[in-house]
């Protein structure tokens, strides 16, 4: 008997073997809607990020201290002396980015499609979740380096949480360990960072998948058809699909290398509580709502950052129409598309703001609501006319 099938009738004896491969195949070889195609990939290149987070931040734990006195010192270390440091750190920092920005597309494609509706609610409200859950790991991650930036941006972002009304202090005090941001902040990051939240992100990806293997991909009829795809309106998911996402990882991956190469990530100065710096702003993805806080009252203003989350939540159950196709969903599509470029703009006005900008040839400077002023160049002062020489100067022979 061969090595191969002794091995195969060793496992068969132990656990069935026969109808866990009959569930693989079946899932293999189920079929999906025939719109499905390179957008739908978005999904499984998450599913990459997520094993390739994984994996750097390992690596990355090899040589990270968690203390105040240590922490900017093992990341320098990391970035200058180990073999390859630099690209591992560059890898995890912008697999993060990256993980945040698909998460987001992802979940613009499945509202853009309705894919969202009956019966997968309960999948596109755990996609929000683990949207959050990746802000989570950018907050938690964003101080570990323990730079000048990193300290102040989570001193700003904590004194957010303590704004809260009744619940604000306590939040703020288990986020911090204490009234201000130190050890206790970094170690409570730090556990967060690579133990709690890691935990929970595999098993909402998990769920996630499971649900999504269950119920299928959603089609682009009403609710209620075409829900089995067959004959010429289905594809295998195998080759058909796994060949586009065979043909994406290795995209992706090449990607996530040439940014690190051309953009690698910097290793700021070391945190100091008593140096506040100036412009000191939250990450990309925390920036729209960053800058919508400054235009309201401290209450107002997060009652009102708190209203999209919500409405990501919960909107499965208000848009009830059983047309999925975006030409059939205006409205729906239109809302969707306006919070979307709101988010934008006021990520692109809290980029601006409190910094000077060179526009056309003129100088600018934008204040924290984002309002260029246009910064006028002092004149040169006139010479003395031809001829004459300003009072106490020489001539050449010092006369």
């Amino acid at each position: 008997m061969s090595l191969k099938a002794a091995s195969s009738s060793w496992l068969s004896d132990r656990y069935p073997m026969k109808a866990i491969r009959e569930v693989l195949s079946r899932q293999a070889h189920k079929l999906l809607p025939r719109h499905v195609g390179w957008f739908h990939t978005l999904g499984g290149m998450l599913v990459f990020l997520t094993a390739h987070q994984i994996v750097t931040g390992i690596l990355l734990m090899v040589y990270y201290r968690p203390s105040p006195e240590a922490a900017h010192e093992s990341v320098r270390f990391l970035m200058t002396r180990p073999s390859f440091g630099w690209l591992i750190r560059g890898l995890h920092s912008w697999g993060a980015n990256l993980m945040i920005l698909l998460l987001l597309l992802h979940m613009v494609r499945v509202f853009v499609m309705g894919a969202f509706k009956k019966p997968r609610e309960l999948t596109w409200v755990g996609g929000v979740i683990l949207f959050f859950l990746a802000l989570c790991f950018g907050f938690t991650g964003y101080l570990l380096p323990w730079d000048q930036r990193a300290y102040w941006a989570t001193t700003v972002g904590t004194e957010v949480a303590h704004s809260l009304p009744w619940v604000g202090p306590a939040i703020a005090n288990l986020l911090r360990g204490g009234d201000a941001v130190g050890a206790e902040t970094l170690g409570r990051f730090y556990v967060a960072h690579v133990v709690a939240l890691p935990w929970l992100l595999v098993f909402l990806v998990v769920l996630h998948i499971v649900l999504i293997r269950m119920q299928g991909l959603a089609p682009l009829d009403p609710v209620g058809k075409g829900e089995h795809p067959e004959g010429s309106d289905a594809i295998p998911f195998s080759p058909h699909h796994v060949s586009r996402e065979l043909v994406i990882f290795p995209l992706l991956f090449a990607l996530i290398l040439t940014l690190v190469i051309l953009y690698p990530p910097e290793v700021g100065e070391p945190a100091d509580p008593f140096a506040t710096p100036e412009g000191i702003k939250p990450e990309w993805y925390f920036l729209p709502t960053y800058q919508l806080l400054k235009y309201f009252p401290k209450l107002p203003g997060l009652l009102l950052s708190a209203l999209p989350p919500l409405l990501l939540l919960v909107w499965p159950f208000l848009d009830r129409g059983k047309r999925r196709r975006p030409s059939e969903r205006k409205v729906s599509v239109a809302i969707g598309l306006i919070a979307l470029v709101i988010f934008g703009v006021l990520g692109w006005i809290g980029h601006l703001s409190e910094s000077e900008r060179t526009w056309f040839g003129h100088s600018h400077h934008f204040d924290i609501f984002g309002v260029p002023h246009r910064i006028e160049q002092p004149r040169d002062q006139p010479g003395p006319p031809a001829g004459e020489t300003s009072p106490g100067a020489t001539t050449d022979n010092g006369r």
